[in-house]
């Protein structure tokens, strides 16, 4: 599926899920798109795909307008438009990725307007070995939306793969274990938990719009 996938022929009255991910080596985008793929599992619902763009200490660099490739930049009305919000991010030491804090932290106005008052919110991260701080990055992203007053949706162990899984996958999100050198693909229970979450935050955003 494509980073663009949105724009297709579904019907403009579709409610839209925002899944709005930063990745560097790959694996977070193609979690992003699994989980996209979920969400349109439920009828009524499409996903808008959207990327934060790198930061550096450098000043002077600074990246391009448009992505060369992927999902378009995030802007402020992607979060004003969308009934939920789908969060990933990589794992860093246990945090989530400068480049998605950066931009959660010139999100204030926002926060002063409720834009994000009672929409639902669920979160997703890559990480390169086991234990290797994924809970902590998924509960890191959950603390600016919590403040925003989004309402989180997990993933129950109603899930069979939840119990299953010998990689990646947790209740607080999806989650996938990328390898030190980021080759490990993402595993049939990790793509299953993200189509999961994906529906389930479809379903709940549908609920919580009427």
């Amino acid at each position: 599926m494509l980073d663009t996938f949105p724009y297709n022929a579904r019907m403009i009255t579709d409610k839209e899920i925002l899944v709005l991910y930063y990745s560097q080596h790959g694996a977070t985008r193609q979690m992003a798109q699994f989980i996209a793929r979920g969400t349109e599992q439920v009828a009524g619902v499409r996903a808008r795909l959207r990327t934060v763009p790198k930061i550096s200490a450098v000043c002077e660099a600074t990246e391009p307008g448009v992505p060369e490739d992927g999902a378009p930049y995030v802007e402020l009305r992607d979060l004003e438009e969308c009934v939920g919000l789908a969060l990933g991010s990589p794992c860093r030491f246990g945090n989530m990725a400068s480049a998605m804090k950066y931009f959660w932290d010139g999100t204030s106005a926002m926060w002063l307007k409720h834009t994000l008052a009672g929409k639902p919110a669920a979160l997703f991260t890559s990480g390169g070995t086991m234990h290797g701080g994924q809970e902590s990055t998924l509960l890191s992203m959950m603390l600016p939306l919590l403040h925003h007053g989004m309402v989180i949706v997990g993933l129950p162990y109603s899930e069979p793969e939840l119990a299953t899984t010998q990689s990646g996958g947790t209740p607080y999100g999806a989650s996938h274990v990328a390898g030190l050198a980021n080759n490990h693909p993402i595993s049939d229970a990790e793509k299953k938990l993200c189509l999961a979450l994906g529906k389930r935050l479809a379903t709940t955003a549908l609920k919580l719009a009427i």
